[in-house]
């Protein structure tokens, strides 16, 4: 049993209020923080809205500048014992608003993170948007994504096969949190990850930047 309450944060790129992206994320949490109650195990879950923060993500992109709004969303993930991440997909990939959240995230940020990807289209056929282009993204992220990805057409949201895949999913999540991975990898083996220059904050690695090589690299001359 875990001694913490687990945290679970749902990042969600729908644009429209209600909007059928936040409703599947927000089904899965339902069902995550029911089975995590199950095994004794308390569960709270915060939202990100990536729709009300879309011009800090803009800004962050152009200009490097993470205002306070796109800071708190960060240090939530940053806490996040589980995610769930949820896109519509617009032109067979998820929505550019996702895409960019997680370009501006910290490499190092997500290790072994339990993710959940789940996807909303106005079609079926972009069913494998979830496994095909979000996934490969987790995986550059280094995160520990669920085995069962979620996606609802307009169809499927009558249809008792996407209750079945939600509990999967959302079964999938809680077990991946349960199982400590993620803080044992923060604990134990944190310093063994190639952590990229800059990521972090600046916290995780040291280098000299007085040097000839990097002299060259930031345009600069050698000496």
């Amino acid at each position: 049993m875990n001694t913490e309450p687990f945290k679970l944060v749902v990042v969600s790129a729908g644009t429209s209020d209600p909007s059928s992206t936040r409703l599947l994320a927000d089904r899965t949490a339902e069902r995550a923080v029911a089975l995590a109650a199950r095994h004794g195990n308390e569960t709270t879950t915060s939202v990100i809205e990536l729709r009300e923060i879309a011009a800090d993500i803009s800004t962050a992109l152009v200009s490097q500048l993470i205002t306070p709004k796109l800071q708190q969303a960060i240090t939530a993930l940053g806490k996040a014992d589980g995610i769930i991440a949820a896109a519509p997909v617009y032109k067979a990939g998820p929505s550019g608003l996702f895409t960019s959240f997680f370009g501006v995230v910290d490499n190092d940020l997500l290790i072994a993170k339990p993710v959940v990807l789940a996807a909303t289209a106005g079609t079926a056929r972009h069913a494998l948007v979830a496994d095909e282009a979000m996934r490969p993204m987790f995986a550059y992220l280094r995160t520990m994504t669920a085995p069962t990805s979620l996606f609802a057409a307009p169809e499927d949201w009558s249809d008792p096969a996407l209750a079945t895949r939600i509990d999967r999913a959302a079964l999938e999540l809680v077990l991946l949190m349960e199982s400590g991975f993620a803080r044992a990898i923060k604990d134990e083996s944190w310093s063994s990850y190639q952590h990229e220059f800059g990521s972090a904050g600046g916290t995780q690695t040291e280098i000299d930047l007085d040097t000839d090589l990097m002299r060259l690299a930031t345009g600069g001359s050698a000496g």
